[in-house]
């Protein structure tokens, strides 16, 4: 008989249904999908050898499990992808304000109602998608709001005394049952509040005003904490620790690969800006270098991390920057250059915590310097070395790069809002760039190879070898000596 079908209790009996906790549950399903070699978290990456396998355990252990990590480490995606582990329907008692399960009926509602209409007592399904309920830890939230508290309008409709456990209005906790519960921030919860959740994770007892019910309530609890809020805002109480079975600590991409892979699937992009803006995979790669390098700078607060939202929103400034630059050219498309990745710079400052002396070099110079320290960092990897000490005689292959911009007495500018066929004409007219990527990036794209040729002007001002002076309408390059000869 199919589910829908099902009705009754005496029906479902009939059909060879049997209960199964919440915990079994999830244990069974993560067996048959590890057993058939699927993919059980489809969309996380980078935590393939790490998060996910000790994941996997503390379901098999049947645990409660707190994931510790910075924020934007995909904590809250890993708690609801849990529900792809759940049975896609599971029977509850029709009317029952907790999901009573209508073989092992816990409620006074469901045990009476069963014990009335035995066999004939109505069922419903509810499917996994919403047996998922969250809560973000505030100071604010009380005992009421998550376990439960006497409803006074009930006691007096109800012509019920207060006596009766039929006047308390459940809570969010019992609410979930058979269900799984996030509490993210946990330690943001008041101490108080923590206290209130031992019972209902070891014994299952819930006490609401005096009232003790036993209430086996049937929880996957899943609980997210941030390693930061330990000292600056609370903790989590250490009894409560003890009743979590598994602690998973989380972390940030550890490649550059794995964060692009997120930066293009979180990417919130209308289908217009994809065509229009063609993205050089090197572009790609320099801005997950940028967060890389947010998280080693020593301008930004390491404790409280870098999310992964910062390349996420970065990205999308950065194609926007190039869609609007098209747009006020009137050019149908363009590709990404190194200039718009000024337009990033809202998202790098609302996205970092900065220290003391990041204070005091102000949030867009720390943005522009990161973006200085990630086109140094992915320099080498393309050229030859520059060497910060160098032989009067010694030769360099940027030495006509240098000449060039020596013997250019007024600058090379370069506007932010060129059309792309004056950008591109004014990156020819520097012929050694040409002879660079000719000798060391030879398999270049011929799309990409302006993005490179203004990424080796960036780098040149980086190894001190050319200036970069920032206006209000572009950027000016010059060769540091030379203008310092012809000013003389």
């Amino acid at each position: 008989m199919k589910i829908e079908n099902i009705k009754t209790l005496g029906e479902l009996k009939k059909s060879g249904y049997s209960s199964k906790s919440i915990k079994d549950e999830l244990r069974d399903n993560l067996i048959v999908k590890i057993k058939n070699k699927e993919t059980t978290f489809e969309g996380v990456h980078g935590y393939e050898n790490t998060v996910i396998p000790e994941l996997e355990r503390a379901i098999l252990s049947r645990h409660n499990i707190n994931l510790l990590g910075l924020r934007g480490q995909a904590k809250t995606r890993l708690a609801r992808l849990m529900l792809n582990l759940l049975d896609e329907y599971i029977p509850f008692v029709s009317g029952s304000e907790i999901n009573d399960d209508p073989l092992q009926p816990i409620s006074r509602f469901a045990v009476e109602l069963i014990k009335e209409k035995g066999d004939d007592t109505p069922i419903s399904w509810l499917h996994r998608s919403d047996r998922f309920a969250e809560k973000l830890a505030t100071p604010d939230v009380t005992v009421a709001d998550i376990i439960g508290d006497v409803d006074p309008i009930k006691a007096a409709n109800l012509k019920l005394s207060y006596a009766d456990d039929r006047v308390i209005h459940y809570g969010m906790i019992p609410r979930a049952n058979r269900c799984i519960f996030v509490i993210n921030e946990l330690p943001d919860l008041q101490a108080r509040i923590q206290v209130a959740l031992f019972n209902i994770l070891q014994e299952g007892d819930i006490q609401i005003r005096g009232f003790k019910l036993r209430l086996p309530l049937d929880i996957q609890f899943l609980f997210t904490a941030n390693p930061e809020d330990y000292t600056n805002r609370g903790s989590i109480v250490t009894p409560l620790k003890d009743r979590i079975g598994s602690q998973i600590l989380t972390h940030y991409p550890e490649d550059i690969e794995t964060a692009r892979r997120i930066t293009e699937q979180e990417s919130n992009l209308v289908e217009g800006q994809k065509s229009a803006v063609k993205v050089p995979d090197f572009a790609k790669d320099l801005l997950e270098q940028i967060v890389f390098e947010a998280r080693e700078s020593e301008y930004i607060d390491a404790k409280s991390g870098v999310s992964a939202r910062l390349s996420i929103t970065a990205f999308e400034n950065l194609l926007s920057t190039a869609e609007r630059r098209a747009l006020i050219c009137g050019d149908d498309s363009t590709t990404v250059r190194l200039s718009d990745f000024s337009g990033i710079i809202p998202a790098i400052t609302g996205k970092v915590e900065l220290v003391y002396e990041g204070e005091q070099e102000g949030a867009a110079v720390v943005a522009y310097n990161l973006i200085g320290e990630a086109v140094k960092s992915l320099f080498e990897e393309f050229f030859p070395k520059i060497s910060k000490l160098q032989k009067q005689d010694e030769e360099s292959p940027y030495d006509d790069i240098v000449s060039w911009f020596f013997n250019e007495k007024d600058g090379f500018e370069l506007l932010d809002d060129l059309k792309n066929k004056e950008y591109t004409n004014l990156l020819d007219a520097i012929s050694p760039l040409d002879d660079l990527l000719g000798e060391y990036q030879p398999n270049l794209k011929p799309e990409d190879a302006y993005f490179m040729k203004e990424f080796v002007l960036w780098a040149l001002v980086e190894f001190k070898l050319l200036s970069k002076q920032r206006f209000s309408e572009g950027t000016q390059f010059r060769d540091p000596y030379g203008s310092f000869i012809s000013g003389i």
